[in-house]
């Protein structure tokens, strides 16, 4: 601690911070880190024995305390009974740049005051809630209108206030903590402009908001130069890349480099403060200024530079350091990158504790730190003369092994080709792209014609390097699914990294000083070869270390390898089905539906899309699916084609590898329908029309028996049917000796074909050749073997077409006597699912039930021949 301070109090700083949020306690607060504090000072003038481990200790409790009173202050001001409230009269000012897509105008205000009809406790009138605002544009008109809406502009309006949404399935992103760690608690939603009143600040009023509003200003000016500069298709990522503006960026455009570890290009951080700074200083210096006068120039205009970019967590991190080390370069006093790094990341924990929480301040700091720690170590090991070749190696290792863990805990992917793409891209749009872009956007404003040739040679070699990109993110076999790690996983992780680099390091020196020879009861140790300590580390230490770093990635990529229980997860998708299924004991994957989202949208309503429209099976089931290390789904069944059911698969086919897709044997005449089947047969995936009789043995202890739709003659081909629900696959499913009937959307009147249908088949009545020949030996006819079957009760039902009261009757309910039945519905839907009728006919049956509209995701784990039930809601 004595020789490396600064170090040790960042070190125990973060520790203390983690702390707090691991352990929330009451106890932990500002009492706690004030008692930390004095304690602190009367060791320093004591100084005890132990008194650097005290020291240590305290600098932890300190900081723990600062986090949990930052954290208890977090509260509204509003307090409500219901987590809704209508006709709320707000009276504030916007406090964020205003962002309108499509028929959504949304931005965060500051209240003045609040108005709430309904009993509510308002601290001093709600003054100072902060609170996000979406609005709903009725008329293109309307559009023009938000458009001239600034950061400063008061604002007036009557709308329903209510807490943002909670995470709905385990693991799924958590909206109200994304907001909360804003320090936003509510949600203001209205429709039209209408009923609200936007105006701009009088003269002489002024405030925080008066500078923010002059930098958007001069923010939407560079944008508009960029618009002009680059087509269409690359001015959103050049926005991107040069002021921060990452709205605009085409999702598929941003997809590709995801797949390739790239988005860090996108995101402005520390190189583009590196060239802004060369360029600043070479020009202040063609200036003629002296040193002192440059470098304090350039630290006074770093801030604006920030704020123009945007202030995101890694443009703020590199921005505090380049003002530390213009400061030390001025007084010829701090040099070491390790201290500036870390005293700015203290300062930004201490400014907003939440940074720690912050994915992009996570990264920033890890991978800036292990490349001030790391290249140098790196660059002994690689055999490489050439010294930039070797940098530029050492740079792209250092940087990939660091952010690894956290890339994977994050997006769950990660890709063979990140070490080339990131080798051989990063520098070509760094040295050129990044720089010429700079450029060309500042020349537009004094010589239009220089910066439109500028801005064409920047244009033709992004059309080069995105078609790069393009062919290598194409490849499903290069990229990898990994499930969310431990923290206790990414530590050991870096142990283990930090473990081998180091004993690596002696093999790689050159010239070794000769250190005095190890003595062991008097004996020196290099007489005894199994204690010398440079054999230990060749042969005992290395190899162990390097065997349980391989051995902790391939647990890290299959953590389920080999679990005793199988998991049915009905994933709450909204107004729509999604079912996985982890079998056991096999470990098979199979996925039942992916729901959707449907549109109502009218001809002549174009100006209502959104830049990048909510997908459910790309927001939302992909990365749920990722998340939990599905790696691939062995079987992907189509129950019937409406869109709450379809929709979200053609996600799952151009993401996650499918080997077969089984399907009802029908086709709905629609282009997304015809995409999705197109897809399937493009990846390779198996298609196979399954109907009543087939039996799919997924592995020694689960079966599927299909037992709807029945069959129509012989298999001819795909019949086209716009009606699906009464088609809808229905199956029965063993599995570690219980019973899951899964039902689709099927009416009453199928529900009563399929009870007839197989009370009427006797023993030794089978049917035939029902698959086509591809198919025949994943799927098998076995209708002999299932009629037995059938009449037995189930463990699970699966509420047909989501509780409406079109289905579930009395006989069926009857007929399959279940103990549990989960219904699948959106919150708050439109269509009133579930029926109450069918609730009262669920109940009166003695059948548990769970609903996703209510209890959010239903996990049911096997284990033992039992089911064990947990809800995400309502535990």
């Amino acid at each position: 601690m004595a020789q490396r301070p600064i170090v040790t109090f960042a070190v125990c700083w973060g520790i203390g911070y983690a702390v707090a949020v691991i352990a929330p306690l009451p106890w932990i607060n500002l009492w706690l880190a004030m008692a930390a504090g004095m304690l602190y000072c009367a060791a320093m003038i004591m100084r005890p024995k132990g008194t650097v481990w005290l020291r240590s200790l305290l600098i932890v409790a300190a900081a723990a305390g600062v986090y949990g009173d930052h954290d208890a202050r977090n509260r509204s001001l509003v307090e409500l009974q219901t987590d809704e409230v209508s006709s709320v009269h707000f009276q504030g000012r916007i406090v964020t740049p205003v962002s309108v897509d499509g028929d959504r105008v949304s931005f965060q205000a500051e209240a003045e005051s609040v108005t709430i009809p309904e009993h509510a406790v308002l601290e001093n009138g709600g003054k100072g809630e902060q609170m996000q605002f979406s609005i709903r544009l009725l008329a293109r008109e309307e559009q023009e209108t938000a458009r001239r809406w600034e950061r400063g502009d008061r604002i007036e309006l009557d709308g329903t206030l209510r807490r943002p949404a909670e995470a709905r399935n385990f693991g799924g992103f958590d909206y109200r903590n994304y907001l909360r760690l804003q320090h936003i608690h509510w949600q203001m939603t209205a429709k039209g402009t209408a009923g609200l009143a936007v105006t701009p600040p009088e003269s002489g009023e002024w405030g925080g908001w008066l500078a923010m509003r002059s930098i958007d200003r001069f923010r939407d000016r560079l944008a508009a130069q960029v618009d002009q500069l680059f087509p269409p298709d690359q001015s959103g990522f050049m926005k991107g890349m040069l002021i921060g503006l990452t709205d605009e960026i085409e999702p598929q455009q941003f997809e590709r480099f995801s797949r390739l570890g790239l988005t860090h290009i996108i995101a402005i951080s520390g190189l583009n403060v590196a060239i802004f700074l060369a360029c600043l200083i070479w020009l202040l210096r063609r200036f003629g200024l002296t040193r002192e006068t440059y470098l304090l120039t350039a630290l006074a205009l770093m801030p604006l530079y920030i704020a123009v970019t945007g202030a995101s967590p890694s443009i703020v991190r590199a921005g505090l350091m380049a003002m530390i080390g213009l400061y030390a370069a001025y007084r010829n006093r701090l040099k070491d990158g390790l201290h500036i790094a870390l005293i700015a990341g203290v300062g930004m924990l201490v400014w907003n504790p939440y940074y720690l929480l912050d994915v992009s301040f996570q990264l920033s700091f890890l991978v800036t730190l292990g490349l001030i720690l790391g290249v140098p170590q790196m660059n002994k090991l690689l055999p490489v003369k050439h010294v930039k070749l070797r940098d530029a190696l050492s740079i792209t290792l250092v940087a990939q092994l660091i952010s690894f863990p956290l890339s994977i805990y994050y997006f769950n992917q990660f890709s063979l080709m990140s070490f080339a793409a990131n080798f051989a891209l990063v520098p070509a749009f760094s040295a050129w792209v990044m720089p010429g872009g700079t450029a060309a956007m500042l020349l537009g404003f004094v010589w239009g014609t220089g910066a439109g040739w500028l801005g064409w040679l920047i244009a033709k070699t992004n059309e080069l390097l995105f078609y790069v990109v393009e062919q290598a993110s194409k490849p499903d076999a290069v990229q990898t699914i990994w499930p969310t790690p431990s923290p206790v996983w990414i530590l050991a992780y870096y142990g283990l990294l930090c473990a081998v680099l180091a004993l690596l390091q002696p093999f790689a020196a050159k010239d070794e000083e000769v250190a005095p020879e190890p003595m062991l009861y008097g004996v020196k140790t290099n007489k005894l070869p199994f204690l010398n300590r440079k054999t230990m580390n060749r042969y005992v230490l290395l190899p162990a270390s390097l065997l349980g770093f391989v051995g902790l990635l391939w647990y890290g990529y299959d953590p389920e390898r080999g679990a005793a229980e199988g998991r049915v997860q009905f994933l709450d998708v909204g107004q729509g089905d999604s079912i996985l299924i982890q079998t056991l004991p096999g470990g098979h994957t199979i996925l039942v539906d992916g729901g959707g989202t449907v549109s109502f949208r009218k001809p002549g309503d174009a100006w209502k899309e959104r830049r990048d429209p909510y997908e459910v099976g790309r927001k939302m089931l992909v990365p749920l699916l990722k998340k939990r290390g599905v790696q691939q789904i062995d079987e992907l069944i189509l129950t019937h084609q409406d869109a709450d059911h379809f929709g979200g698969l053609q996600a799952v086919l151009e993401h996650i590898p499918v080997r077969r897709f089984l399907f009802n044997g029908t086709l709905k005449p629609l282009p997304a329908v015809e995409k999705l089947f197109q897809t399937a047969l493009e990846k390779g995936t198996e298609l196979v029309e399954v109907e009543a009789g087939d039996t799919l043995q997924v592995d020694a202890g689960t079966a599927l028996h299909f037992l709807y739709p029945l069959p129509e003659g012989a298999r001819e081909g795909v019949r086209v049917e716009q009606d699906q629900n009464p088609s809808s696959v229905v199956f029965l499913m063993e599995m570690a000796g219980t019973r899951w009937l899964f039902t689709g959307d099927i009416g009453q009147a199928e529900e009563r074909k399929l009870l007839n249908r197989w009370s009427a088949v006797t023993p030794g009545l089978t049917q035939g050749e029902a698959l086509a020949p591809a198919a025949r030996e994943a799927v098998s006819s076995g209708t002999a073997t299932q009629v037995s079957r059938v009449y037995k009760p189930v463990d699970v039902l699966k509420v047909a077409h989501h509780g409406s009261k079109s289905s579930t009757a009395e006989e069926w309910l009857n007929a399959w006597q279940p103990k549990h039945a989960v219904i699948s519905a959106g919150e708050n839907n439109i269509y009133g699912h579930p029926n109450r009728q069918v609730l009262e006919r669920l109940t009166s049956h003695g059948i548990s039930v769970q609903r996703t509209d209510r209890d959010g995701e239903v996990q049911m784990t096997v284990r033992d021949g039992k089911i064990y039930t947990r809800t995400k809601l309502r535990p």
